[in-house]
C-alpha cells in the first residue's frame, strides 16, 4: 500500500513539474539610470514581483535583463514595476 502511495506521489509531482510555465526572457531598456543606487532600487522593485526568477541589471548599457514564469507575470507587470520604481522601462521588441 505505502509503495502505491509514493509510486502516486511521484507521478503527481512529475506532472507538476511538466505543467510548469517555461520561463521566458525579457530585455528592458531603462531611462534615468546613473549609478549603483539606481541599479539596487531597480533590483528591490523587481524582487517584490511574483514570478521574477532573475534580474541582470547593467546601468552603462541602460538596460534590465528579467527571466520570470509568464504563468506569475508578465512582461508589462515587470516593466511597470521598474518604471513604477522610478526608471521608465520599455521592453524591446525582439526581446533581446
Amino acid at each position: 500500500m505505502r509503495n502505491k502511495w509514493m509510486l502516486g506521489l511521484v507521478l503527481a509531482l512529475s506532472a507538476g513539474l511538466a505543467a510548469a510555465a517555461t520561463p521566458k526572457k525579457v530585455v528592458l531598456d531603462v531611462q534615468n539610470m546613473t549609478c549603483a543606487a539606481c541599479s539596487i532600487t531597480i533590483g528591490k522593485a523587481l524582487d517584490k514581483v511574483a514570478g521574477v526568477q532573475s534580474k541582470q541589471v547593467d546601468a552603462q548599457a541602460a538596460t534590465v535583463t528579467v527571466i520570470f514564469d509568464p504563468s506569475r507575470t508578465s512582461v508589462t507587470e515587470v516593466s511597470r514595476a521598474v518604471t513604477e520604481a522610478g526608471f521608465p522601462a520599455k521592453a524591446r521588441i525582439d526581446g533581446h
